[in-house]
């Protein structure tokens, strides 16, 4: 639901041009043949009146010589209003005779109700002209009156039903072209905006994957720093046991001191007191020997967790980085759709 909201506030931020939604080689094209086919003039234009194809089988009695000239310019810009405020009034192809006497017609090119162009054609009369008319019309337009009517043997004739066919043949081609032209335009849009959101998903999920690298790398040369920590930990003990195996041989020396002290008598007094200071840090060396080994066995403890916690991250780590692979995998293959899909669009 938000993505269709999405592209359709993109759609709708300004009108749609005609050209935008239809094929307009297509539609000359077609115009030119249908023109050709009923031998009547077709010319198709924006909302705003501008030409968005070349006329088609317009014929020289009503360029050269009706709107060639001011007066007739003036009379033909008046009818070709009014046939369009009458077919935007209705949404309908609407049919009115010119000031000249021949039928045109406008065939709106409606949008979501709204209307972006009008196929325009005509030309052709319904029945055989009065040519005392057209003299007096000629005269008011200030062309040859010989030269008007010789022209006008030239305008197709055609039954009223038969223009209002040809109208409605029109109206409903234009608007069949007009609606799947703008389904497409609306697809490119899609397109457009979900490659663009894939492009901001894919670089996120890199960089997400480069930083679970980058976590798993720290922790794995964490794991290998906190190994050596161990290693170090195991020398101090070493170390601490060399101590102790020394306090003991002191110990003993010390005793044995004392003995040799005792059995001197008075002159062994002062010998025996430097022995009693011996054997007592020789005692205060084990005991710190075995503090020492209570610490180093408690940051031996730790780092075992801290490497059992290290080592639940590093696959937590991997887990994520290998499910951050397979989301940008998606993203790649629903990238891929995408592209299709734009293409697909620009080939209906």
């Amino acid at each position: 639901m938000r993505s269709d909201k999405v592209t359709e506030e993109a759609v709708n931020q300004r009108q749609v041009k005609l050209h935008e939604i239809i094929d307009v080689n297509f539609l000359q094209q077609f115009q030119d043949n249908f023109a050709e086919c009923l031998g009547m003039a077709s010319l198709t234009v924006d909302v705003a009146g501008n030409a968005v194809t070349q006329p088609s089988n317009f014929k020289k009695f009503c360029m050269e010589y009706t709107r060639g000239t001011e007066i007739g310019s003036k009379r033909c810009m008046e009818c070709d209003r009014k046939g369009g405020e009458e077919s935007a009034r209705t949404g309908k192809p609407a049919i009115y005779q010119c000031h000249g006497g021949l039928v045109d017609f406008a065939a709106p090119i409606m949008l979501e109700g709204q209307q972006i162009g009008a196929i325009l054609g005509g030309q052709v009369l319904i029945e055989p002209p009065d040519e005392e008319k057209y003299r007096k019309i000629a005269v008011e337009l200030g062309v040859n009156p010989d030269d008007y009517i010789a022209e006008l043997h030239n305008v197709q004739q055609m039954p009223l039903k038969s223009v209002e066919a040809a109208a409605t043949v029109l109206y409903l081609v234009a608007n069949a072209l007009s609606k799947l032209g703008y389904h497409q335009y609306k697809l490119k849009n899609m397109a457009n905006i979900i490659n663009e959101n894939l492009i901001q998903v894919s670089a996120t999920m890199q960089e997400l994957a480069a930083s679970a690298t980058d976590i798993n790398q720290n922790q794995n040369t964490l794991n290998e720093e906190i190994k050596q920590v161990n290693v170090v930990s195991g020398q101090i003990n070493d170390v601490m046991d060399l101590i102790k195996e020394i306090a003991d041989e002191t110990r003993l020396l010390g005793l044995n001191a004392a003995i040799e002290a005792a059995r001197a008598g008075e002159a062994g007094l002062g010998f025996g007191v430097v022995a009693q200071e011996i054997r007592n840090l020789s005692g205060d060396s084990k005991k710190t020997v075995g503090r020492i080994k209570e610490f180093t066995n408690m940051i031996k403890e730790s780092v075992n967790k801290t490497v059992a916690t290290g080592n639940t991250t590093a696959l937590t780590v991997e887990q994520q980085a290998a499910a951050i692979e397979q989301v940008t995998a998606s993203i790649e293959e629903i990238t891929s759709l995408t592209e299709q899909l734009y293409n697909l669009a620009n080939e209906l």
